[in-house]
């Protein structure tokens, strides 16, 4: 396997980390991430200027990339600015809509999934559409406040069902999430929809894994500057007249965390490897299980080896943490993606 970047990826990644470093230091960035709306809409528009939206878009639909390792160049660097704008949702309505000129131009779409009940399966979505209208409740909808297009799954008969809404024409409740970025609960009370496919529990699968990808690569961006982080501050914090990473016991479990980010790097590289093959979905599931778990991991020893001020608010630790814990929560968490893996094998 070719672990090199392209050039056309390389010089996305060079683009992308150097305007992020210069339109989300992280003070701009914690300003917009927890008061309405959420985000930064002048740094939106920014984005589609770059072509940003274009990378998450295959050329047979007029974009310049959609393949896995597009994802994870777009994401990785979105991680390591800990970028609030809710890209996810593009990423996702572009694995699922057959016209994306709006998109790429910047409209901001965002996917309604999970319900109370539902978090996760597909299955167990209640929200209904009859006669061309829904009914029902989605929540924490990634996206939703800042959204112009709602995606919706939905029930229509046995089938699970997507359906486009204009925001404009139901209710969003919208909020920060405790990481900072949109969300939202969103009300549908016989909204009128437009019918974008009857039978969609497969793409919506397929996009869901995608977006799984995505947030794997987001937090290895993130992962690896809080190992950057880390050690920096190790080198530099004094105890007993000497920097505290002299001492090897807190050596020891730097190196830990560093073995772990590459175990994160290496399933990320294989589920990308792996999109648009029949075997992406057991990649997707390994590598969200996988990354979940070692970005949890990341969050607890690097605070626990900073100590207190690992958890305030003016130190961008914090937030990193916030964020490495709330991606395991998004599209799957590690337990539901583990169960996801056992439930395949012990089809086979």
């Amino acid at each position: 396997m070719n672990f090199e970047q392209s050039d056309d990826r390389r010089m996305l990644s060079e683009t992308l980390r150097r305007y992020l470093a210069e339109a989300y230091d992280i003070s701009h960035r914690n300003a917009v991430a927890y008061d309405a709306p959420y985000h930064d809409p002048e740094k939106w528009a920014e984005l589609a200027e770059l072509g940003l939206f274009y990378a998450l878009v295959s050329e047979d639909k007029g974009g310049m990339g959609g393949h896995g390792f597009d994802i994870v160049t777009v994401f990785e660097e979105l991680g390591r600015a800990l970028c609030p704008e809710p890209v996810l949702g593009q990423l996702i309505a572009a694995s699922l809509m057959a016209d994306l000129d709006d998109l790429m131009a910047g409209t901001r779409y965002a996917v309604a999934l999970s319900e109370r009940d539902a978090p996760y399966d597909l299955s167990d979505i209640s929200t209904e559409a009859v006669n061309d209208r829904l009914t029902g409740r989605k929540s924490v909808v990634y996206g939703a406040p800042a959204a112009e297009i709602l995606l919706v799954a939905a029930r229509q008969g046995d089938e699970i069902s997507l359906w486009e809404v204009p925001a404009s024409e139901v209710e969003i409740s919208g909020y920060a999430m405790i990481d900072g970025g949109p969300a939202g609960e969103v009300f549908f009370d016989d909204t009128p929809a437009k019918l974008v496919a009857a039978d969609a529990r497969k793409m919506l699968a397929n996009a869901m894994d995608r977006g799984a990808l995505a947030l794997c690569a987001e937090a290895l961006g993130a992962m690896d500057v809080v190992q950057d982080m880390l050690v920096d501050y190790l080198k530099t914090r004094k105890q007993f007249g000497q920097p505290i990473g002299a001492f090897q016991a807190l050596q020891h479990r730097a190196i830990d965390l560093a073995i772990e980010i590459e175990q994160a790097r290496s399933i990320v590289i294989l589920a990308a490897s792996a999109e648009g093959t029949e075997a992406f979905p057991k990649r997707a599931a390994q590598a969200k299980h996988l990354v979940g778990k070692i970005a949890r991991l990341v969050a607890e020893e690097a605070i626990q080896m900073h100590g207190g001020i690992g958890i305030t608010w003016e130190y961008p630790l914090s937030h990193y943490a916030k964020r490495l814990v709330m991606i395991d929560h998004q599209l799957g968490d590690s337990d539901w993606h583990l169960e996801r893996l056992m439930a395949g094998l012990a089809a086979t």
